[in-house]
């Protein structure tokens, strides 16, 4: 009796402060849920019953403590507001809550999250100033306030952030000077103050910073001489459209005449030695210089001011467009240990080169779990190490807009993105929670698609895989005209219909695009797709067809794998023998062909029994695709029928092989 109840003690030691910080917690969360989705549309797997930390909550991610550690809502339409609520979470360290349609003020109480390294509320509709109480977010590494509809100033405490690496402001309605404190935060990396309404001149504080290597401040009104400490930044000094700005050493610049030097503002407006706010002086009065002309007072100092401002409202009269501004940076790792991130093989310094990944070199000093947040690959041409970040990735899909949006799955969803090299590319996305759970099994399954390079492949461009965010992004080329299932069972008059001709080199692409999955070669084992489909053929601008999705199920865990499957089944793709045994093996992928052939040659995409005996009999009429209107070779027909007849044999025995197949269509 004793020692049950020392034993229940001892329970009630190790796991109370887990329930009660998982119970307040929860509380906070619904607070949350009730701010960000007041219709319950998207947060509905958030419940009260719930536990956060073993994946009841969508986008919810604990530390090794039971604390919850990141919220990744990012691109899920969340229409509500950032909730005062949120500072509730103590051991917050990522809040990504980026390109959704969130409105109003940035809560003033967001300051008390000291634990928190990124936040990301860009690309929302975001208004009011920025709290000046995130300068005591000591932790922050990552600030992405841009592209929302922010004004007043840039507080200068914000200057007190010694770890921030990035701040992105841009393409807000900020208004002021450019706070000198924030030449306070050496570790700074990144800044982007782009298309505001910023005046003044540009802080030498922030010119010497020493990691500094992007600053962009295009179409604001600045003006004055540009420190000469910028020209190091080279590319990464980004200044156009402030047309007062002039500079020695800039090819965009212009040289200074003297009245650019005494219209040098002072460096900032923010807060003076006393802690008191620095004032515009009072003799200046912008509303009387929103005309094109302005009176000159006799004051010789005032005069400059009046100059100043007037120059900057006939300026700020012209119209300003947004665009992206890609951005590179490293990323440190997160407090939570089991965040990584891995992958890619894309320049971040805008190369032109094909960084295609083809392998991870793991023997060549590749330490997957480094103090890295970066992706790399690695090219087959230059053999070192290249950098580009997720949020490349984000930029260049536009942050995952519905407009890029090329297709959903069970597991996830496929955009389009166009790099900074200009590479178009398809960004396939997968939840963590679809992905397979041990690290090592996934590690190598990534490895495995790298190795998968044939011309009738859709080819794996790189990768990236953040628990922390709670998704894994695989970055392929673009295949420019969709899949094959886009070609059948087209209407009169369609403009798709393909030629005989284009039909059967499909085909035999296809065919040899699974004939090579199935080799087994030297540095690749032989891989079974396992979920063959028109949708899954996608066809580029030479009518090429390329298979995607090859290898993906070694990424995926089982739960997922039987989803996708759903659809295969229902359309007729799934081997007979698959019900019984539950496997597969390369005599599934065969009878998915045999299906597609059949599909191909009528114009159709379900194969019924009467098409089959069609074929059996060898009656073509009834058979071939009306569309080609008897443009057919029938010789070609009746080889193509049998061949898809042996393909699709109930028997799995009585199924050649796709190196057979290649062969007899050669």
């Amino acid at each position: 009796m004793g020692l049950s109840l020392f034993l229940s003690l001892l329970l009630l030691t190790f796991c109370s402060p887990q329930a009660v910080h998982g119970n307040s917690e929860v509380e906070v969360l619904m607070e949350i849920k009730a701010a960000l989705d007041p219709h319950n549309h998207i947060l509905s797997s958030w419940t009260s019953e719930g536990n956060p930390c073993n994946g009841d909550f969508e986008g919810v991610a604990c530390d090794e403590h039971g604390m919850v550690a990141n919220l990744s809502l990012q691109g899920k339409g969340l229409s509500g507001r950032v909730p005062p609520a949120i500072a509730g979470l103590k051991s917050l360290s990522g809040l990504f809550l980026h390109y959704n349609s969130l409105n109003g003020e940035i809560p003033r109480e967001i300051g008390n999250l000291t634990e928190l390294s990124e936040l990301y509320l860009n690309m929302n509709k975001l208004s009011g100033s920025i709290p000046a109480e995130i300068g005591n977010m000591g932790s922050l590494k990552v600030l992405q306030l841009c592209y929302n509809q922010l004004t007043g100033s840039i507080p200068s405490q914000l200057g007190l952030l010694k770890k921030l690496n990035v701040l992105a402001l841009q393409s807000n309605r900020l208004t002021g000077a450019i706070p000198a404190e924030l030449g306070d935060s050496a570790q700074l990396m990144r800044l982007d103050l782009s298309f505001n309404q910023l005046f003044g001149s540009i802080p030498l504080k922030l010119a010497i910073l020493p990691r500094l290597q992007i600053l962009d401040v295009r179409n604001n009104t600045l003006s004055g001489d540009v420190p000469t400490e910028l020209r190091r930044l080279d590319a990464g000094f980004r200044c156009g459209n402030n047309p007062n700005l002039c500079g020695i050493g800039f090819s965009s610049l212009r040289a200074c005449a003297l009245h650019d030097l005494e219209m040098n503002e002072p460096e900032a407006y923010g807060f003076n030695s006393t802690g008191h706010p620095k004032t515009i002086p009072l003799s200046v009065n912008p509303h009387e210089c929103e005309k094109p002309h302005c009176s000159k007072p006799s004051n010789s100092s005032s005069s400059t001011i009046v100059f100043v401002v007037g120059a900057i409202f006939v300026v700020v009269g012209g119209a300003v467009s947004g665009i992206f501004a890609f951005s590179w940076y490293r990323r440190r790792k997160q407090k939570i240990e089991n965040m990584i991130e891995v992958t890619n093989s894309f320049s971040s310094r805008g190369q032109t080169k094909d960084l295609s990944l083809i392998s991870l070199a793991y023997s060549n000093g590749w330490d997957i779990l480094a103090d890295e947040k970066s992706c790399i690959g690695f090219s087959q041409e230059v053999p070192q190490k290249f950098i580009f970040n997720l949020e490349e990735v984000e930029s260049a899909t536009q942050y995952f807009s519905d407009v890029n949006l090329l297709g959903k799955s069970s597991f996830g969803a496929t955009y389009k993105g166009i790099l900074r090299n200009g590479s178009v590319v398809a960004v396939k996305s997968i939840n963590k929670t679809s992905c397979k759970s041990e690290e090592a099994e996934l590690l190598k399954g990534l490895k495995l698609l790298t190795l998968l390079r044939n011309e009738n492949i859709v080819e794996l461009k790189g990768f990236c895989c953040s628990r922390g965010r709670g998704e894994c992004f695989l970055i392929y080329d673009y295949v420019r005209n969709g899949c094959l299932s886009q070609y059948l069972d087209l209407k009169d008059g369609s403009d798709k219909v393909l030629g005989w001709t284009t039909r059967v080199s499909i085909i035999k692409g296809i065919a040899k695009g699974i004939a090579f999955l199935h080799s087994n070669k030297t540095n690749k084992p032989s891989i079974v797709h396992q979920n063959i489909s028109s949708e899954k053929i996608l066809i580029d601008q030479h009518f090429k067809p390329q298979i995607s999705d090859s290898g993906l199920h070694k990424l995926l865990a089982d739960d997922a794998i039987f989803s996708a499957l759903k659809s295969s089944a229902a359309m007729g793709y799934l081997a007979p023998e698959y019900t019984t045994v539950g496997r597969f093996n390369e005599k599934s992928d065969v009878y998915a062909f045999g299906i597609i052939i059949f599909q191909v040659i009528t114009g159709k995409r379900r194969t019924t029994l009467p098409m089959r005996l069609l074929a059996e009999s060898g009656k073509l009429e009834g058979f071939i695709d009306e569309k080609l209107v008897g443009e057919f070779s029938e010789q070609d027909a009746m080889k193509l029928a049998w061949i898809a007849l042996a393909c699709t044999n109930e028997s799995p025995n009585q199924r050649p092989s796709m190196k057979t197949v290649v062969q007899e269509l050669s």
